[in-house]
């Protein structure tokens, strides 16, 4: 018996999507973007020193194949990352028309979205009245705030304290499939919260909205307001068996960490352990050492894109990633004989690019626990299929065994 690993680096996109051009930041198209590229190039040039310094350095993940899948994938140069690989190292490409959460994983995990999601438009009011008037039915309230697209941290710093006096709910979208909606804690309550986006969620996911989110937060208008850890997403479940169920149907236990188990609404998991990205790193470690013969676990790294990507931050997504690396070593050491650990992302969020939407990438492949050599240029739903002939689980995805 063996396990499996999928470890997903949120964001960690490495360029060269050949639809690129059909996806936008603003009117700006995504060609061009590559996220560990421009972050390697600014680290190399002094443009990322805030909280680090010098060259982007990733010895475990470059050691894998990191750099090498990226000038495979895009021909861009990755300064600091030029190690020969050690791994089984390739890119995957993405065939699902969204570049967001659901869409990436739905298809590392074997099944390609069938469908164009939904989008609100970018003006204001973003929502149509039929949506806000079922939303302020559902919190009891007269209407709502926000109604637009804005960053959460953004929307709740300007909204908070009108939200704090009306008791109405905060809720705004952004370029991905989703209606979001901040509230406080206390003065709201979370249950209240959790409860009205679970009501909305059927009506959302009818309309192809991927996700409904909550997004409560605490403080107060002197203090400041800050987003808590109990977030909930409320997302469409996949259209057909993924890679969990595979895994399940052949006797194999399941174990979700970060938002795994809300990105497929807790279709074939078992366990769902969460936290911060510190705390998923603890969990990870802990199931190397206790995870069960013929069990999957299947986590989700999200600080790189939520913190660093969308923000823009190029000095503090290097600095996510050099934390990551570390962390990372002494989790691989653990692996044992038999086991296969692999790294992928979702999407692409290049910090060095305009605006603030995630970009359209290829995206890494790097095993460790199966050799060495070079897999080429792969498909996403060939993560999915490969996990599976190595646990021996019959796959039913359109995707093929790289192993």
């Amino acid at each position: 018996m063996t396990r499996a690993f999928l470890v997903v680096m949120d964001s960690v996109g490495i360029g060269g999507a050949p639809d690129a051009a059909r996806f936008f930041n603003g009117e700006v198209p995504d060609t061009g973007a590559n996220t560990l590229a421009h972050i390697a190039q600014a680290c190399a040039e002094g443009r990322a020193e805030t909280g680090r310094s010098g060259p982007l350095r990733l010895p475990v993940l470059d050691g894998l194949g990191l750099g090498a899948a990226t000038r495979l994938a895009s021909g861009d140069a990755t300064p600091g990352l030029e190690a020969v690989p050690t791994g089984l190292w390739g890119a995957a490409t993405e065939v699902s028309s969204g570049k967001d959460t659901p869409s990436g994983h739905w298809e590392l995990a074997g099944c390609p979205v069938p469908w164009d999601w939904h989008y609100f438009p970018d003006a204001v009011p973003a929502f149509p009245a039929d949506l806000t008037a079922r939303v302020a039915r559902g919190a009891g309230t007269e209407g709502i705030l926000g109604n637009c697209h804005a960053s959460g941290t953004a929307i709740i710093a300007e909204l908070g304290p009108e939200h704090l006096r009306s008791g109405w709910p905060i809720c705004y979208t952004s370029a991905d499939s989703v209606f979001q909606i901040a509230a406080h804690e206390e003065s709201f309550g979370l249950q209240r919260l959790l409860d009205l986006c679970a009501d909305l969620a059927p009506h959302l996911h009818a309309m192809k909205v991927g996700r409904v989110i909550a997004r409560p937060f605490t403080g107060t208008s002197e203090a400041g307001f800050t987003r808590t850890g109990n977030r909930r997403d409320f997302a469409m479940a996949p259209p057909a068996p993924v890679l969990t169920d595979w895994v399940q149907a052949a006797g194999g236990r399941v174990h979700a960490i970060g938002k795994i188990g809300d990105i497929f609404s807790m279709q074939g998991i078992d366990e769902v352990r969460k936290g911060s990205d510190a705390e998923l790193m603890a969990h990870l470690a802990d199931l190397v050492e206790s995870a069960q013969e013929g069990s999957l676990t299947f986590a989700n790294f999200v600080e790189f894109d939520s913190l660093y990507g969308h923000r823009r931050d190029v000095a503090g997504y290097a600095r996510a990633l050099e934390w990551f690396d570390a962390a990372l070593a002494p989790v691989l050491a653990r692996l044992r004989p038999g086991d296969l650990m692999l790294l992928t992302a979702d999407h692409g969020n290049d910090p060095g690019w305009t605006g603030t939407d995630h970009t359209r990438e290829r995206v890494p492949v790097l095993v460790a626990g199966r050799g060495s050599g070079a897999l080429g240029l792969v498909a996403f739903t060939d993560v999915a299929a490969s996990i599976a002939a190595h646990l021996g689980a019959p796959a039913q995805g359109p995707g093929r065994s790289f192993l």
